[in-house]
């Protein structure tokens, strides 16, 4: 029977069907939808219409008049009276502290008393923030539906009173020292993780395969084990009265008040991560390893070349597609490492992702977890076109 070539491509098409349709709902769909709440806002334009289209014309330098402040208040009252100005009132919130509870105690007083003359005077009498100018910026600048004002806090900027860009008041910049205490700490695992994981894997290509199969599979049992359970494993040993300190104490190395402080803070991360991160980086490398024939540091050697020579100048250029994937692997993993530093890390510790969580689920501005969330990824993919640069992609192998 012969099978023309269109069933062909139709069988084709419907083998990569699944694996199309799993990418799609599980990567590009929630990368789109990041994406788009990075930079866009709708609730408030969707909630108080009239009053946006009012401020729209308004030249922002003094107060609105008197028909622009009778508008917002009846919409105030009309989303009070539905229960949903709390909502309105939290996203402008974001923008000026305070104008959540201005809001609402603005809306409820004027929905039980409804002002007879002057909506002005009655809203600011209720509350001297509505007689602030930048009370109305920050209403009619959280309505608009597409803005960058989520990526300019997640890099500590604001836009001023004429559009411009500012920055945040010093106790308010706490994004950028994130992002860069992540960076750093991701840089400082990885090549951690590299000065530990490269002897490793020489070993175990060295070793007699009997012993390689068990130094291997030592390196495999963290995969075998819980993150959860390794990282709370790690609070056990680290915290002050734990089995390190109290190892220290008990051989005489440290006095009983000198126990060192290994938990909840920058060091119990990074030790917890690199304990957590290693095997992505031997593995790669004992893969690439296996294909380097050693009798090639024996030509170098019988040429005259001592070991570190020999090592420098044939070993480590031959092994560079292992270090460059693992070195990959680990720094991307670790930037988006929530787990470990939100147990471990404490105060000092905490990295952008826990940032980003604590949006995500507690403070509900998904915006400015987008936000950051899409400046990871840029970052990532400019280290993956760095790399593709110096390395190229084509070499990024775990052998074979």
């Amino acid at each position: 029977m012969v099978v023309s070539l269109t069933d062909k491509r139709l069988r084709a098409i419907l083998l990569v069907a699944p694996m199309v349709i799993f990418l799609a709902v599980s990567f590009l769909a929630p990368l789109t939808i990041m994406l788009v709440r990075s930079v866009h806002e709708p609730a408030v334009a969707e909630a108080i219409p009239a009053t946006l289209e009012a401020l729209a014309d308004w030249d922002g330098l003094a107060l609105p008049d008197e028909e622009q402040f009778r508008i917002a208040g009846k919409e105030f009252v009309a989303l009070h009276q539905a229960r949903s100005l709390g909502a309105v009132a939290t996203r402008v919130n974001r923008l000026q502290s305070g104008l959540r509870s201005t809001m609402l105690s603005t809306a409820q007083q004027l929905g039980d008393e409804p002002p007879t003359g002057s909506w002005r005077e009655a809203m600011i009498s209720s509350d001297e923030k509505w007689a602030d100018v930048s009370s109305w910026l920050a209403l009619r600048r959280a309505g608009e539906r597409y803005t960058p004002r989520f990526f300019l806090n997640a890099l500590d900027l604001d836009r001023g009173a004429a559009d411009e860009i500012i920055m945040q008041p010093e106790d308010r910049r706490i994004y950028v020292r994130l992002l860069l205490r992540t960076f750093l700490l991701s840089v400082a695992i990885t090549a951690i993780c590299l000065v530990l994981a490269y002897p490793v894997a020489w070993l175990l290509v060295r070793a007699h395969p009997s012993r390689a199969g068990i130094l291997l599979m030592l390196v495999l049992v963290p995969f075998w084990t819980s993150l959860l359970v390794r990282t709370t494993a790690w609070i056990v040993l680290l915290q002050n009265q734990g089995v390190i300190n109290d190892l220290l104490v008990v051989l005489g190395i440290l006095a009983e008040q000198q126990r060192l402080s290994l938990i909840h803070n920058m060091t119990g991360t990074m030790i917890a991560m690199v304990h957590v991160l290693l095997p992505f980086m031997i593995l790669p490398l004992y893969s690439i390893m296996r294909t380097i024939p050693m009798r090639h540091m024996q030509a170098a050697a019988s040429l005259g070349a001592s070991f570190w020579q020999s090592f420098y100048r044939v070993y480590w250029p031959q092994s560079l597609p292992g270090v460059a994937a693992g070195s990959l692997l680990v720094f991307i993993m670790s930037i988006g490492f929530y787990i470990t530093p939100a147990l471990v890390g404490g105060r000092t510790g905490q990295l952008i992702s826990s940032m980003i969580a604590y949006h995500m689920e507690q403070s509900l501005n998904w915006g400015l977890a987008a936000a950051l969330g899409v400046i990871l990824l840029v970052a990532v993919a400019m280290l993956y076109l760095i790399y593709n640069r110096l390395v190229g992609v084509d070499r990024l192998s775990l052998g074979g």
